[in-house]
């Protein structure tokens, strides 16, 4: 992938060639056509084919109506609503939920209602979650005895802290011994 700058002033804009196909064949076994709500959205909403009634704490798995046909070197990624986890507690469990270009059958969607004590009710038609349409790079793994150093290292789970450097510089200015 060839990419190329362009600077406007002090800001630096990477310019990606588009090599994205503009359309995806959608085979639609019911349900609706999944739809971007306004120009340049990343995801098109899926919408719930079966009314559904998710209590405080449950998971289900709702059906979407819609099965995709992929070409090869796509993959879609079912993403939460950011509206449902916000105001309702509603999320995808398995975000992002990965279907690959083969795959055939109905995009289902396992929500879950993280309210401790509100249910929340699905009807059909309803927006449920969205679909990513992407390029993805097949990966060519190559073992090696030894992985080169990095600045990270091996640091995982909560090695960077809680707060940025910057923040924690402010806080330590106000310490005096």
């Amino acid at each position: 992938m060839c990419l190329f700058d362009q600077t406007f002033g002090a800001v630096s804009v990477l310019h990606y060639p588009r090599h994205v196909a503009d359309n995806v064949d959608v085979l639609i076994s019911s349900g609706s056509v999944p739809s971007y709500a306004h120009p340049g959205d990343a995801g098109a909403d899926l919408t719930a084919a079966e009314a559904f009634v998710l209590e405080p704490g449950a998971r289900a798995t709702v059906p979407t109506g819609v099965s995709i046909a992929l070409p090869d070197g796509y993959v879609a990624f079912v993403v939460p609503r950011s509206g449902l986890a916000a105001k309702h507690g509603i999320t995808v469990v398995n975000s992002p939920g990965t279907v690959d270009a083969g795959y055939r059958g109905e995009i289902r969607v396992t929500l879950l209602n993280t309210d401790n004590s509100s249910s929340f009710a699905i009807e059909v038609g309803d927006r449920i979650a969205q679909l990513i349409v992407m390029p993805v790079s097949r990966a060519r793994f190559i073992p090696v005895e030894k992985l080169p150093g990095s600045h990270r290292g091996d640091g995982g789970f909560g090695s960077t802290g809680l707060r940025s450097s910057a923040d924690a510089d402010t806080i330590n200015q106000g310490v005096t011994s």
